[in-house]
């Protein structure tokens, strides 16, 4: 999605929250500083919302190569309704970049069909680290936040709501 003259932390109404979903939070400790600025977004927006803390569970994994095994750990360990995929990668001098982006999406999107549960892709893959500073909580708004609005509105659409 472009972020020019968008606030990813935009997400206008919600749903109501059922007070019976459950959420897991897996979070890639690599790029921590950036990492920690998208799962505040995404904490704050379930809170703020309505969902209990004790309804949100949290993993991190080394980085965002792993979040899908991470996603699928927290489905079995937590029986969640909801998985949220935190995670940063910055373009390199070499192909890296690319082989990483790839698998954490076709991973995520794996995962989810295969539980046929919401996993959230909530993976920045910026240029620099200027322009994920600007989607965790800068000035383009905070990408956790969305990734968050998002899994609420997939449980909403699941529920018929």
């Amino acid at each position: 999605m472009a972020t020019i003259n968008k606030n990813l932390s935009a997400v206008g109404d919600l749903p109501a929250i059922s007070p019976d979903w459950t959420f897991a939070i897996v979070k890639a400790e690599w790029n921590d500083e950036i990492t920690s600025g998208l799962y505040d977004g995404a904490i704050e927006l379930l809170l703020t919302s309505g969902v209990a803390p004790e309804n949100i569970h949290t993993m991190e994994v080394p980085g965002s190569f792993e979040l899908p095994l991470g996603a699928q750990w927290a489905i079995e360990r937590y029986e969640v309704d909801a998985v949220i995929c935190l995670g940063s990668v910055i373009r390199g001098e070499t192909a890296h970049f690319d082989y990483v982006c790839q698998a954490v999406s076709l991973g995520i999107k794996d995962v989810s069909l295969e539980y046929n549960l919401p996993v959230i892709f909530g993976v920045l893959t910026d240029n620099n680290i200027e322009q994920s500073r600007a989607r965790s909580g800068g000035k383009h708004g905070n990408k956790g936040t969305e990734a968050a609005a998002t899994a609420v509105k997939m449980l909403a659409l699941r529920d018929g709501a």
